[in-house]
């Protein structure tokens, strides 16, 4: 079993037709500074390689950057910190999002039912909730649909803190790209976690996908 980076993960999922924060790739701290204020401030800088799945566990994430200078000195930092067991690595610089709702989806591979769609709260209420509902893969818009009713945390699907209901074709549309992809038998799982809930549309800001 291997792991895509996360930019190629992002690359893949995106083609189906998730819709991903927007992002870049650098091989130097100074091209990550470059790309940070093409796309305007404030940035997330994560050091992405085959090899690296677990960002947030290693320290190899930077968030809310607001300059190119801090763009800089996170960047130098994070390949300072790439190990020879990491392999071959580049930075990765993406738009930072914020939403007062993040939710989780993804695609496994049940020994017993074979390829599933999963959608679940995701964030700081993940393991306090635990909700998280299945679909076999692929889906039908009404499967999608479905899905995103099984859910029991249906409050935080509507209007929330001032903002928007979560849009439902759009979440469907992501659920349904996911369902599309287990088309591909050498796709093991993916996860998109979080999916970040901006002015109604989800988004996701990261990407993992395993390969057999």
């Amino acid at each position: 079993m291997t792991t895509l980076s996360e930019a190629d993960s992002r690359t893949l999922v995106a083609e189906a037709g998730v819709i991903v924060s927007r992002w870049a790739t650098a091989d130097t701290a100074d091209n990550a500074a470059v790309a940070a204020e093409e796309m305007g401030f404030p940035v997330v800088v994560k050091l992405c390689g085959d090899a690296i799945a677990h960002k947030t566990e290693r320290g190899l994430v930077r968030l809310s950057l607001t300059s190119a200078d801090d763009v800089r000195v996170a960047a130098t930092d994070l390949l300072g910190a790439a190990t020879e067991s990491d392999g071959d690595v580049e930075l990765l610089v993406s738009t930072m999002v914020r939403g007062d709702r993040e939710l989780i989806a993804g695609l496994v591979r049940d020994p017993q039912f074979g390829p599933c769609v999963m959608l679940g709260v995701g964030g700081v209420l993940a393991e306090a909730v635990a909700d998280v509902a299945f679909r076999l893969a692929p889906l039908e818009r009404l499967d999608a649909h479905e899905l995103i009713d099984d859910l029991g945390s249906q409050t935080l699907l509507g209007p929330f803190r001032g903002q928007p209901a979560v849009d439902r074709d759009a979440l469907a549309d992501t659920l349904c790209a996911l369902g599309d992809l287990a088309g591909d038998p050498a796709i093991a799982s993916i996860d998109l976690n979080p999916l970040i809930v901006v002015e109604g549309q989800p988004m996701a800001v990261d990407a993992l996908v395993e390969r057999t």
